[in-house]
């Protein structure tokens, strides 16, 4: 069965999967560090970020595409899939800007959560109902 809407964001994170892994090669060689972050606090929040959508994106994607396969609102699968780059992009902002707390940092996080929530419960109604 065809899923365009997830493959279409699944696309999308993949470009920002590439971005991210782009930064870690650009601050490794800047720091000369080949393993690790080396103390270096630009590098590892680079490592950081790209970890995170690495650790939070098969959830999301997986969630999306059961979604979309049972036959999910497309309008719901779009705003999600839209929401969950917007929100991850501005992790990336705003872990890169610092190492502590930041807005981006919060967006990302409460808004990655709230997504997962989302496709969680919409899946639980699909297979309950």
């Amino acid at each position: 069965m065809p899923a365009p809407i997830t493959a279409l964001y699944a696309a999308l994170i993949a470009l920002l999967f590439l971005g991210c892994a782009f930064q870690v090669v650009k601050q490794r060689r800047r720091a000369k560090v080949g393993l690790g972050a080396g103390g270096d606090v630009q590098l590892e929040c680079a490592v950081r970020v790209h970890g995170n959508l690495a650790e939070y994106a098969p959830i999301v994607l997986l969630l999306m595409l059961l979604c979309e396969i049972n036959g999910g609102a497309a309008w719901l699968l779009h705003l999600i899939g839209g929401a969950f780059v917007l929100v991850r992009i501005a992790h990336a902002f705003g872990l890169a800007a610092s190492a502590g707390t930041s807005k981006g940092r919060l967006i990302g996080t409460a808004g990655t959560w709230a997504i997962i929530l989302v496709l969680a419960l919409a899946n639980l109604w699909s297979a309950v109902f």
